[in-house]
């Protein structure tokens, strides 16, 4: 569009985020606001009123990445399988290509987060990445040779709603997750579930981020809590490395924040992977909770900006 600009959108259950990126991926501006929550054309109001406010400052028309939580069916091109429901259902993708005047590419949020550290993050240069969220939910992307693996369904990489592999028997039949089954990745592995799993144990309702701080003061029934945790993070993690075997995982979302899982995770891994050893890396992501925009622009190539 002759801007040399590619606009990201992170469309998120708490907050949306854009931002521009000029030609070098670097962050010109960016602007967030309140999701919200649980109305469909208030949130698609909110980011056609995001990129406006972006393009007018910029004096720039830019190509619209978009991720979501959750993904566009290729069969019905309705938005499925997501947390933030009042999607499901929905054209958004047509909604904002006729809104916003102009194509736009839309894809699963962690396949952006995914995209976004093997683009100059904690997975530069390596071949396979797999990208995950730790937050209010569980979701994974996977990046082969640089370009973002979605697959013939579009759900490469969800591996939050596989059954928490090798559940010992008080986590049988597990928590009901939204998507309507029990046991989920993602029951166990959330933010959420983090909290609820602490307080099952007979602690206070804490949130995981003082949870980790305990912790860290050395509070015994807190790193319980985050040595379960790490537990069940390895198992899932690897049964991701028997079926695809990143030379990368990056960890994202809230939960990544927490130190502990880079120590007591890998060492976890060999007992589960069908390996005689076990090289995979496991890191904290570059950018953070700026990946997601980040990614989201970078489903443009540049030259579609230049």
């Amino acid at each position: 569009m002759g801007s040399g600009f590619r606009i990201g959108i992170d469309l998120g259950g708490t907050k949306i985020e854009a931002a521009a990126l000029d030609r070098d991926g670097r962050v010109a501006l960016s602007r967030r606001v309140a999701t919200p929550v649980g109305d469909y054309s208030l949130t698609v109001a909110a980011i056609v009123d995001l990129v406006g406010a972006i393009e007018r400052e910029l004096l720039i028309k830019a190509p619209v990445g978009v991720g979501i939580p959750g993904a566009i069916s290729p069969r019905t091109g309705l938005v499925k399988g997501a947390n933030s429901t009042c999607l499901i259902g929905r054209p958004l993708k047509e909604d904002l290509e006729e809104a916003l005047e102009r194509p736009l590419r839309l894809m699963n949020d962690a396949n952006c987060f995914a995209l976004s550290e093997a683009e100059g993050g904690a997975g530069k240069g390596r071949e396979t990445v797999f990208g995950v969220i730790l937050g209010t939910g569980v979701g994974g992307g996977v990046v082969i040779g640089g370009r973002v693996l979605a697959g013939l369904n579009a759900i490469a990489g969800e591996w939050g709603h596989n059954p928490l592999p090798s559940p010992t028997p008080d986590e049988i039949p597990g928590p009901l997750c939204w998507c309507g089954r029990r046991g989920c990745v993602e029951t166990f592995l959330s933010g959420p579930a983090l909290a609820a799993d602490h307080r099952r144990h007979g602690g206070e309702s804490l949130s995981p981020q003082e949870i980790a701080a305990a912790s860290r003061k050395g509070e015994e029934a807190c790193r319980a809590t985050l040595e379960r945790y790490a537990e069940r993070l390895a198992r899932a993690l690897a049964a991701v490395v028997n079926l695809l075997d990143p030379q990368v995982i990056v960890l994202g979302g809230g939960l990544s924040e927490i130190a502990l899982f880079y120590e007591r995770v890998p060492p976890l891994l060999p007992r589960h992977v069908f390996s005689d050893f076990v090289d995979t890396e496991i890191l904290p992501p570059v950018y953070g909770a700026a990946s997601g925009v980040r990614g989201a622009a970078f489903l443009w190539p540049p030259e579609s900006a230049a």
